[in-house]
């Protein structure tokens, strides 16, 4: 990808305003705990007309203890009556008279429906500014990755519409669209290639792009996805080489005509790099990122079960350091990290208000909340988030532990998310959805599962085992219930589904313990405590927590190695996903 004499100039320019913009959030974190104040104010003010601001008394709060006490704690749920309003065109329901809804970005929730969060003009700026932030940062420290090739995907940020004509879908649309036309124009994949439907195809497609070029770094949230798209081409190495020597996009596949004439002007004859490719497969047995580009640094989660992931890079990427994308969801960018190799990363204090809740507070009736400035090192919180996406003391479910300051900001670290919530590639697993699934999977049965438990279990890919007492389920229909247990997950978590059709995730699997193995748990786990409070746990949220259970035998799935099989024909799930 050849650098115009303009691109240069831009870049000078660029950097400039990239140290400026950096050095003008250090200076926020000198002065986090005012900048916070004035940030709950902000919000506060530009919506106080609003109905949930007059409901609460926005123009009334004169301090955070007025908000403390006149707004209570805020989850999905509460606020959905007030979004749904925003969805038909009310906007008014949320949000002051200068705010606008560009957006809904889709995500999880907590029973079959999915989480509409409003994106407005005020959270897009705040939004884009913290990944300015980021990136200007890691950039920085990674020497030569400007104007390069960037190997990033997004997904459709409309899918579809509400009945007022507001798209829904992912943010990562909305950013790619959006994004700077500079650097928009060293992606190696175009906006287009979000509307190919089939997730394999998709991510040959990216590979096809990408490998040719000299890429500066990969990005993406899930490390999941950058396996899985290094692993594509290098299984589909021959299709790959040929359709870089010839200049072409195989026909086998499933991409739409419209992305394919969109594509045609990316997609020139290239012999000299095809016999590169061909020797480095001759010399090494693989199609290694490591081998055909010189990456500066790969960017994407290490919190939680994230951070799994980072053993298999090293066989693919080599020394390339991996630098955190920072504890951001479609409710927005909570920490910028500033640092490689750590999934810990300074608090965004410019955009959002935040509280804390101290662990062992969290759930009871009344909990404790701190702000910013008045957490501990080396305690854990769960975060309540203030936004504008009209979010007030919005309980996100994500657990952090407090490991340093960055002058008056605390830097955190992501944990996991809630007590009851699964996550190992992203798709924010609730144990009510588990019940929900199962008692789908048990409807063409004359039977119910009444007791059961499902546990995450660490592989490549990943995916989840569900344990049931034998009398309950016969072998002969085992089979075709794991398989409608898979399909009812999907249909209730559109992230779970998504990752699924990508083969982030893999099909859930069904283990049969011995009759009365998981009564016998629960009472053993009931002993010494009130009995009547016990509740069964239907959902275990970490990977070996089955370790014990007979017939599970390890909890971790083999890790590939490297194929050596050369294949030339791709398939995939045909369900679309939100990467």
């Amino acid at each position: 990808m050849k650098k115009l004499p303009l691109d240069r100039l831009l870049l000078k320019i660029a950097r400039g305003h990239a140290s400026r913009m950096f050095r003008a959030f250090m200076a926020s974190t000198r002065r986090a705990t005012a900048v916070q104040a004035e940030v709950l104010n902000a919000k506060l003010r530009r919506n106080a007309s609003s109905d949930y601001g007059r409901t609460y008394g926005f123009a009334s709060i004169g301090s955070y203890e007025d908000f403390r006490r006149q707004v209570p704690l805020q989850r999905y749920e509460d606020l959905a009556p007030y979004i749904e309003r925003v969805k038909r065109g009310e906007l008014s329901a949320l949000f002051g008279p200068t705010e606008t809804v560009i957006m809904f970005a889709l995500t999880s929730g907590t029973t079959d429906a999915p989480k509409f969060i409003p994106v407005t003009g005020s959270f897009l700026r705040e939004y884009r500014r913290g990944w300015n932030v980021f990136g200007v940062k890691a950039l920085m420290d990674h020497e030569g990755t400007f104007l390069r090739p960037i190997v990033q995907v997004s997904s459709p940020m409309d899918e579809f519409k509400t009945e007022a004509g507001i798209p829904c879908g992912a943010i990562t649309g909305l950013m790619a669209s959006t994004q700077q036309r500079l650097v928009r124009r060293y992606y190696v994949a175009p906006l287009c290639v979000a509307d190919i439907p089939d997730a394999a195809a998709r991510y040959y497609t990216i590979m096809r792009l990408g490998v040719p070029l000299d890429a500066a770094f990969m990005i993406t949230a899930n490390p999941a996805t950058q396996l899985k798209l290094v692993r594509t081409a290098d299984a589909h190495r021959d299709t790959l080489i040929r359709d870089i020597h010839d200049g072409t996009l195989s026909t086998t596949l499933d991409v739409p005509e419209s992305v394919r004439r969109a594509l045609r002007g990316r997609l020139k004859p290239d012999q000299v790099t095809a016999r590169r490719l061909s020797a480095l497969v001759d010399e090494h047995g693989a199609l290694r990122p490591q081998d055909y580009w010189r990456l500066g640094f790969i960017a994407n989660w290490l919190g939680g079960t994230m951070g799994l992931y980072r053993r298999d890079f090293t066989p693919w990427f080599g020394p390339t350091p991996v630098r955190d994308i920072g504890l951001l969801a479609s409710e927005g960018r909570m920490s910028v990290p500033i640092e490689d190799e750590t999934p810990a990363g300074i608090l965004e204090v410019t955009s959002h208000f935040y509280e804390f809740i101290p662990a062992a507070e969290y759930g009871t009736d009344n909990p404790v909340t701190l702000r910013a400035h008045e957490v501990e090192v080396g305690h854990e919180y769960f975060l309540l988030l203030t936004t504008s996406s009209g979010l007030y003391r919005y309980d996100i479910g994500d657990q952090v532990r407090v490991v340093d300051w960055a002058n008056e900001a605390p830097v955190i670290e992501f944990l996991n998310r809630g007590a009851h919530v699964s996550s190992l590639a992203g798709e924010k697993l609730t144990e009510r959805q588990c019940v929900l699934a199962v008692e789908r999977a048990c409807a063409p049965m004359a039977r119910t599962i009444d007791l059961f438990v499902l546990t995450p279990r660490w592989g490549d890919p990943p995916g989840y085992i569900l344990h049931v007492e034998a009398s309950a389920l016969p072998a002969s229909e085992q089979s075709a219930f794991a398989a409608r247990l898979d399909q009812a997950l999907g249909d209730l978590n559109v992230e779970y589904q998504s990752k699924r059709a990508t083969s982030r995730l893999a099909a859930v699997s069904l283990n049969r313990l011995p009759d009365g193995y998981l009564t016998g748990l629960d009472e053993a786990a009931a002993t010494g405590g009130r009995s009547e409070q016990f509740k069964h746990r239907y959902l275990y949220t970490a990977p070996d927590a089955d370790a014990s259970f007979p017939g599970s035998g390890s909890s971790t799935i083999p890790t590939r190695e490297i194929s050596v099989t050369r294949t030339a024909k791709l398939s995939g799930d045909h369900r679309s996903g939100v990467s």
